[in-house]
């Protein structure tokens, strides 16, 4: 086909949708199903309504061919260990008697069984749920979700894509299953799963599917050779199958480097790259390789992850580069739109001439409708887009939103000096041991307790004009006393002031800094019925007030043990944000730093001797390819210190960390020089205690000892079980004890019986351990 052809057929897709409805529906039916308001066919009904009303809303905006099996009630690829058949031992009986209470199963856990493990999405803050794996694993093809989904869509009189996790990249997220050896790798049961989804291929072209997409974006990491022969293998066996649809093989997050000869040489019909984390790099490999002739190439030149609109007209530029590369070229986003919220247009509180320079979901779709006409059509199809996109392009370039002199000035005047405390660790340990005077195995919780319904209603009320600031102040008051109070009975060392004021650990403070916008329908998955509103980050930061300060006071004032100052560093401050993508993501780390700083200082000043900014997004935002990581770390490693480091030495600065895998950064955990990390620990059995230990840190640590993402309440000898564990890597006059997170979505009752069972482990072990 001549690039005028490929023009021609240009279609408009997407790889994946938002799940969770305009007012978050799924997440009030499943928990409602959770708690028993719900049954399981009115769960079923509205997610039905859901993908529905999603597939409608992508039709109606243009795009030609819809994506199915994206949907999940949790996790797209605990739907795939089920599709599989890779259900662990200890969930088998339970997915036997009632299949989607086994599925809750092995996302949540319950009181008797403990859930899979669950850990980051690539760089993304979306949670997968890990794949247990071991030699003895036999896989079976269940396809009964994916075959009855892509029914649904072509019964609308959709054309409909399923989306699938590619076999490569399953087995590559897998981990060996408890009691397997740490060594097994779960590669090596390729041979045996590529039956199963050549299975699984057969009934969704029985089912009428013309396309299946197989997503392999772990091939976008360094690979192994090892690893590329296997996806060459398993390209080679999928694409020789006879009865089959044709596939398309996606991959996205970054460049694919020496996995695209691979993958463009396989038997498959068609490809999907990333043309914004990676344009240059995919082009040029592209081109090497001699294009896809005979092939669809399906360019995610849209920026799946981000909320800034496109810049049509260098993507169209892109894909007219494209053209010759293949013999079809469609039109996507980067990946999946599940990373970005549902619809721009429903903010109110954001000003119109800023609200123009963001789109979501839905204005993501209409962008990539429009690229694919003016690709098919030329660009005088698309002149009222294009007008309106240049004009939105250059209100923000020209904004003084995104330009403060005095914050810049203050970022030129930054020394090396400024992001290195004033005594090293050793000697900084001894003056806070004596001044804080804490026993052997300190006691802690990571900051948040339960937001109860009342805390949500007060906030509720204070928006609507039903209580006065006045009345809501005095129920955070309220809150905090009786969270102070249950700590100080059950024991635990260091405090916190529980966070009752907070919404969410960046929002909160996004809305007292300048340069950040805040959303109100916003959401965005985070794991399970998580979502969050990331804040957007859209110009210079600065902090105008002290943020924290006044709560964490009036905690302190009510016991003699010390309590906490809460922060969320820089790095998570910009993971969990809609970044700005107009200047180098080191200089805005640096920005929020020094607003931190001047936090941090005043809360010292205040009276707080310890004081933890928390950096759980330093492992997620680590770059995938290797070459990248250095530069990285160097900024979100100083951009931490910048933020710590002008503290007396006897003030104990914490950091904490959570799911993610940790073992390829514990230099960099180093290099933050944080007197205390406190680390998840639970579902991976202290893993990260051997990684720390393995790599000598020296400082103290905290690895949780309490799954706070699951319901169950772990017994006292359970988690003396884990410390005794985590004392075999870390020395007692280092360990901390600690839940693995915050217990903000957890309820009362669980809380209080885990920690005071977390109390009583310390207590156990603590005398267990020789006399000094």
């Amino acid at each position: 086909m001549t690039s005028k052809s490929a023009a021609a057929a240009a279609r408009a897709t997407v790889y994946g949708y938002p799940r969770q409805g305009q007012h978050r529906e799924l997440k009030k039916a499943i928990e409602g199903y959770w708690k028993g308001r719900v049954t399981a066919d009115g769960l079923q009904g509205t997610s039905a309504e859901l993908r529905r009303s999603n597939w409608q809303q992508l039709a109606d905006a243009g795009i030609h061919e819809v994506p199915t099996g994206d949907f999940s009630y949790y996790d797209h690829v605990l739907d795939t260990t089920v599709m599989v058949g890779a259900i662990p031992e200890r969930h088998r009986d339970a997915v036997a008697a009632h299949a989607l209470n086994g599925y809750f199963a092995m996302a949540r856990g319950t009181q008797e069984v403990a859930p899979l493990e669950m850990t980051k999405w690539f760089d993304t803050n979306y949670h997968y749920l890990v794949p247990e794996l071991g030699p003895d694993t036999h896989f079976t093809a269940n396809s009964a979700k994916q075959v009855a989904e892509l029914k649904e869509a072509l019964a609308l009189g959709l054309i409909a894509r399923p989306v699938l996790v590619g076999p490569v990249t399953y087995l590559l997220l897998a981990k060996p299953a408890p009691g397997v050896p740490t060594d097994f790798e779960p590669l090596t049961l390729l041979d045996r799963l590529l039956p199963v989804y050549a299975e699984v291929l057969a009934d969704l072209r029985a089912a009428g599917a013309e396309w299946v997409q197989l997503d392999e974006p772990a091939l976008v990491q360094d690979r192994t050779p090892a690893e590329l022969n296997a996806a060459e293998r398993a390209y080679r066996d999928l694409g020789a199958l006879t009865d089959r649809p044709k596939l398309l093989v996606a991959s996205y997050f970054d460049r694919l480097g020496d996995a695209l000869p691979v993958l463009a040489k396989a038997p498959v019909e068609g490809l999907a790259l990333d043309f914004t984390e990676a344009a240059a790099a995919n082009l040029e490999a592209l081109a090497a390789v001699g294009g896809l002739p005979g092939k669809r190439l399906v360019a995610g030149v849209v920026n799946g992850r981000n909320i800034w609109i496109n810049d049509l007209p260098k993507s169209l530029s892109t894909l007219g580069t494209l053209l010759g590369l293949a013999d079809r070229v469609d039109v996507a986003a980067s990946c999946s739109l599940l990373h970005v919220p549902l619809d721009a247009s429903v903010e109110r509180d954001i000003e119109p001439q800023i609200l123009r320079w963001l789109a979501f979901a839905k204005q993501k779709s209409a962008e990539i409708v429009a690229l694919a006409k003016g690709l098919a059509q030329g660009t005088d199809a698309i002149t009222g887009e294009l007008a309106a996109n240049r004009a939105a392009l250059a209100s923000r370039a020209g904004s003084p939103i995104t330009h403060d002199p005095a914050v810049r000035a203050r970022i030129a005047a930054v020394t090396e000096a400024d992001t290195h405390r004033s005594q090293p660790y050793t000697e900084r340990a001894a003056a806070q041991r004596a001044h804080l005077g804490l026993p052997l195995l300190p006691t802690t919780t990571i900051g948040s307790f339960p937001q109860t319904d009342e805390l949500r209603v007060a906030r509720a009320d204070l928006r609507a004009g039903r209580i006065d600031t006045a009345g809501y102040e005095e129920r955070i008051k309220a809150e905090i006393q009786e969270v102070v109070s249950f700590q100080e009975k059950t024991g635990i060392d260091v405090l916190v002031h529980g966070e009752a004021e907070r919404n969410d650990m960046v929002q909160y403070f996004a809305e007292q800094l300048t340069g950040y916008l805040a959303t109100q329908r916003g959401w965005v998955q985070s794991y399970g019925t998580r979502y969050v509103r990331p804040p957007i980050l859209a110009g210079d930061i600065s902090r105008p007030e002290p943020m924290t300060v006044r709560w964490t006071s009036y905690a302190q004032s009510l016991s003699d043990r010390p309590v906490k100052g809460m922060l969320t560093g820089p790095v998570t401050m910009l993971a969990w944000s809609f970044v700005r993508d107009d200047q180098p993501l080191g200089d805005t780390a640096r920005q929020v730093a020094l607003a931190l700083r001047d936090e941090v200082d005043d809360l010292e000043a205040a009276g707080s001797s310890v004081i933890q900014v928390d950096e759980p997004a330093l492992r997620e935002t680590l770059p995938l390819r290797a070459t990248d990581r250095e530069a990285y770390l160097d900024w979100a490693t100083e951009a931490f210190r910048l933020s710590t480091a002008g503290v007396r030495p006897d003030t104990q600065i914490h950091t904490h960390m959570c799911y993610a895998e940790f073992g390829d950064i514990v230099q960099a955990i180093d290099d933050l020089d944080a007197d205390v990390i406190s680390l998840e620990a639970a579902r991976s059995h202290m893993q990260v205690a051997r990684e720390l230990a393995a790599h000598g840190y020296p400082r103290e640590a905290g690895p949780g000892v309490y799954d706070i993402h699951s319901p169950r309440v772990p017994s006292a000898e359970e988690a003396a079980e884990l410390l005794r564990t985590g004392l075999k890597a870390i020395p007692a006059e280092r360990l901390w004890v600690n839940p693995d997170c915050g217990l903000k979505t957890r309820g009362w009752a669980e809380t209080r019986a885990s920690l005071e069972n977390l109390v009583a482990a310390a207590r156990t072990v603590r005398g267990e351990l020789p006399a000094s």
